[in-house]
């Protein structure tokens, strides 16, 4: 299944560099997110890298889902598609 990254998980002060914000398509929520919780995330950088995550948990009430990743992703991955499997 395909997702969208949308934003760094982030506060007013602090940014958590290993935790990124991913929108599933068709998951609209909290209730449906929540079946994605415990499953690998990955992200292919341009040059063909693949860094690997994992889903930890729903994130807010609209079906945005939290996934923490080995590595921190770079910027330029905001807006590019992951793999949930």
């Amino acid at each position: 299944m395909k997702g969208k990254v949308v934003q760094f998980r982030r506060g007013n002060h602090t940014v958590h560099k290993r935790h990124f914000l991913i929108e599933v398509a068709g998951v609209d929520s909290r209730e449906k997110a929540g079946k994605f919780v415990g499953k690998e995330v990955s992200w292919t950088s341009p040059a063909g890298k693949i860094i690997r995550g994992k889903v930890s948990s729903a994130h807010g009430n609209k079906g945005v889902i939290r996934a923490i990743f080995e590595k921190g992703l770079p910027g330029q991955a905001i807006t590019t598609e992951v793999e949930i499997k």
